[in-house]
């Protein structure tokens, strides 16, 4: 602030019209910083009342009081000695993390091919993963579940969730092919004059330049996983040592409806690595869905 209403004023300005100007830079720092603010409020107090709610007694929460008396960290650690909520946090990092790993090396060839090659049906093949994107789930899910349950006999695992990932995803294609068309195909070009063939080209050249996408691409994915709830529900819901987060909390809030100060400290132990993934990869993040599109 103290920069902004320091800005130097011209030579020779009447007193008076400095005082408007200086005036009205102050006025114009008050109405973008307000916005801002309450745009960061309207987000974080909804956060802020899970936390404080997950550090009441079970007598304060949900109470007209939103300060807790005493703090209890001993919450947390009721919640983590719940039976089988480590499973559920084992469980949704092999899903989340294996899963965004297979997605994203997937991904990538095909995102490569689409924006770089020449040949006979790209733009066709590139219209068969947009109408992918626009499927829902829930109308395939009836004979992949055939597939995987009767066929395969998977069911009560979170391998049918993982293991099509490996065969590349949608949206993750869609969005690296996009940030894969703002690579200059100069660069290509002399790594090929170099002697450098295809693959080596994708490693050595264009992997190192795509980071920010591959990034954006990863998030996204892991925190699809991390979040997901229909997938586990149809798959997994037969065998509790096999639920993830998302399931487990459903089932941890109806054993503790009346405890809202547990269900609230687990709500932020299933929040908290998602938040912490996105505070510290958010540059790359911001970045990668930026430049995402420039060039269509």
């Amino acid at each position: 602030m103290t920069q902004v209403l320091e800005r130097p004023v011209v030579a020779g300005t009447p007193p008076t019209e400095q005082r408007a100007a200086r005036r009205r830079v102050l006025l114009e720092w008050i109405a973008v910083h307000s916005l801002g603010i309450a745009a960061a409020l309207f987000f974080t107090l909804p956060f802020v009342f899970v936390v404080l709610t997950s550090l009441m007694s079970d007598q304060q929460a949900l109470t007209r009081d939103l300060w807790p008396h005493t703090w209890e960290w001993g919450n947390y650690r009721t919640v983590l000695d719940t039976p089988g909520f480590l499973t559920w946090w084992r469980n949704t990092l092999l899903y989340a993390g294996l899963g965004t790993v297979l997605t994203v090396v997937s991904s990538i060839p095909v995102a490569y091919a689409l924006a770089k090659f020449r040949f006979r049906g790209r733009h066709l093949s590139l219209m068969l993963v947009i109408s992918m994107m626009m499927l829902p789930p829930q109308v395939i899910i009836i004979p992949m579940y055939l597939f995987w349950a009767k066929q395969l006999d998977l069911s009560g695992t979170l391998w049918p969730l993982i293991i099509p990932m490996a065969f590349g995803d949608a949206f993750s294609i869609f969005l690296l092919r996009q940030f894969l068309l703002t690579i200059p195909d100069e660069y290509l070009d002399a790594a090929k004059v170099d002697g450098c063939g295809e693959l080596r080209t994708l490693l050595k050249v264009v992997l190192p330049m795509a980071k920010p996408g591959i990034a954006a691409v990863a998030l996204f994915q892991f925190f699809y996983a991390w979040n997901d709830y229909f997938g586990p529900q149809i798959y997994a819901s037969e065998n509790p040592g096999a639920w993830t987060l998302s399931y487990g909390l459903e089932s941890f809030k109806g054993a503790h409806h009346t405890d809202w100060n547990l269900t609230m400290a687990a709500t932020v132990l299933v929040m908290a690595p998602v938040i912490l993934v996105f505070f510290f990869a958010q540059k790359a993040f911001v970045e990668g869905v930026t430049l995402t599109g420039v060039k269509g």
